[in-house]
């Protein structure tokens, strides 16, 4: 009992490391520098979409990142920069975590070092910290809850598990993976000793603050007819790649950094064999758990991304607490060092740090083409990056085309948009070139319908002019537009002009409507 009180009591002790903050200083600054480089993402102009309709749910993301875009806005304007501001304090946020949960699992300065620094230049988190989206947020809470796990774990008050609920809970409204995550804990606490936990009322309670906060959007989809799993069924196998198991987990070296990969599974060595890493073996197991779904439900291979930020930190103690003292202290630099080459060669293929051209040749060079998740035609750029040219080119022709109409029509005219980057694209951009809000047939846009007006006449862009015609009689292309650099499928469009339509829009609107 009196070794036990102990161990907490050092694991308490235990300082931050002032380099922790400095490479958390870092990743804002790293993030901000970069983040006006090329242009809006196609999910960027999504949630701020979203945003101007808030809601308690969407077909295909949850609640809470159209909600910070719109606090975005509100607060800090409409440029790049402005909503590409909280992704990078949620970089941030990650290397102290990282930090932080290497203090927990024991590790001293050196351990909570090497535990940022291996989350500042991995390059999964690199990707989802340079523009906006739920992905960005999803380690926090993640990585919270397990910090709160070990704080727990180490003695902490048992009332903590409300806190861990409430990160639960605003987890789930950010991106529904976080059940996954929830799950994982969840069979971890009850393959370790850690079990006694659920003979306490907090664990309950924390579970009920979850559900609570999770039960207005699980609402919201049994009301809509859970239309969030229909598009799930529809994605699988079809939009997204499927690897072999095989590739899944070796895909993940990539993710993290090849040169990092020894760290988290030295984590994985250390949470479930080493006597003093074993204490916290509920990590491993929610890891393997969360690993095993993705792995059965054939999930996107960055779906289990936010998990190695805890398994680095365990992976760093290890290193520390076995390595460093059998090696000697020249191991130290001798780790660091590498990380930080494969880190400097890793960023530009994670975020827009070179010129287009640049950019261009040097992912040809390391075939990042050959690692795709969704099955699009790529252009000469990944599709990361790729997605973020053409949007205001496209604009700009679907407002020359709209203002050439004769006035009457104009009146009277929608704007068509294939898909929701076109669509949120256009209602980003167009009203200070006098476009109206544009439509689409494509996922949440296909929810919110098609307006008041019934499409007599229509400027649309995306489609195919035999598309248009099983909706219109008369079918006029009047523009085209091939934004360099953009993704295939976003370049080569045709702007047509609509008239005669065969039923109204809100007659015809179930045949516009499609997930993917």
């Amino acid at each position: 009992m009196q070794q036990g009180k102990t161990a907490r009591a050092a694991t308490a002790a235990l300082p931050m490391s002032r380099a922790v903050y400095a490479l958390a200083i870092a990743a804002v600054a790293l993030h901000v520098a970069f983040s006006g480089r090329y242009g809006f993402f196609r999910d960027e102009l999504y949630y701020a979409a979203c945003g101007q309709r808030l809601a308690w749910g969407y077909l295909d993301h949850a609640p809470l990142a159209p909600f910070l875009a719109r606090l975005s806005h509100a607060l800090l304007g409409d440029s790049l920069l402005a909503l590409r501001f909280l992704p990078a304090l949620a970089a941030s946020t990650k290397v102290l975590l990282a930090g932080w949960l290497a203090r927990e699992l024991g590790g001293g300065r050196y351990a909570q070092f090497l535990a940022a620094f291996c989350v500042l230049l991995a390059p999964i988190y690199l990707t989802f910290d340079n523009f906006f989206s739920m992905n960005a947020f999803e380690p926090v809470f993640w990585m919270a809850c397990a910090a709160i796990v070990l704080r727990i774990l180490n003695g902490g008050n048992p009332k903590l598990w409300l806190l861990f609920g409430l990160s639960a809970g605003l987890g789930i409204l950010n991106k529904h993976s976080m059940l996954f995550f929830g799950s994982g804990i969840a069979l971890g606490l009850l393959a370790t000793q850690a079990r006694k936990h659920f003979r306490q009322a907090w664990i309950w309670r924390g579970a009920g603050i979850a559900f609570l906060c999770f039960l207005p959007n699980l609402l919201w989809e049994i009301q809509n007819g859970w239309p969030t799993l229909a598009l799930f069924h529809a994605v699988i196998g079809t939009k997204y790649v499927n690897v072999s198991p095989w590739e899944y987990i070796w895909q993940q070296t990539l993710l993290t950094n090849p040169v990092a990969a020894p760290i988290w599974l030295a984590g994985l060595w250390f949470l479930l064999r080493d006597p003093l890493g074993k204490k916290y073996a509920v990590l491993a197991w929610a890891y393997l758990t969360v690993l095993l779904e993705m792995l059965i439900l054939h999930g996107k291979i960055y779906y289990l991304a936010p998990a190695y930020v805890m398994l680095l930190a365990a992976g760093s103690v290890w290193i520390e607490l076995r390595l460093v003292p059998r090696a000697g202290a020249w191991l130290r630099p001798a780790i660091a060092v590498p990380l930080l080459i494969s880190g400097v060669i890793a960023a530009p293929l994670a975020m827009p740090i070179l010129p287009v051209q640049a950019a261009v040749r040097y992912t040809r060079f390391w075939d990042v083409q050959a690692i795709h998740v969704e099955n699009v035609p790529q252009s000469e750029l990944p599709q990361l990056f790729g997605d973020m040219f053409g949007w205001q080119e496209q604009v700009r022709a679907v407002a020359g085309v709209y203002q050439a109409l004769p006035e009457s029509e104009r009146a009277q005219a929608v704007v068509l948009a294939y898909n929701y980057g076109e669509a949120s694209a256009i209602n980003y951009f167009g009203s200070k070139l006098g476009l109206p809000r544009a439509i689409s047939g494509h996922n949440q846009y296909g929810l919110w319908g098609p307006g008041a007006l019934p499409g007599q006449v229509a400027v649309a862009i995306g489609f195919t002019e035999q598309q248009l015609r099983q909706f219109y009689d008369e079918v006029t292309p009047e523009a085209s537009v091939s934004p360099p650099y953009a993704m295939p499928e976003e370049s080569g469009l045709t702007i047509f002009i609509c008239r005669l339509p065969k039923k109204s829009l809100q007659e015809s609107w179930a045949e516009w409507r499609y997930l993917g």
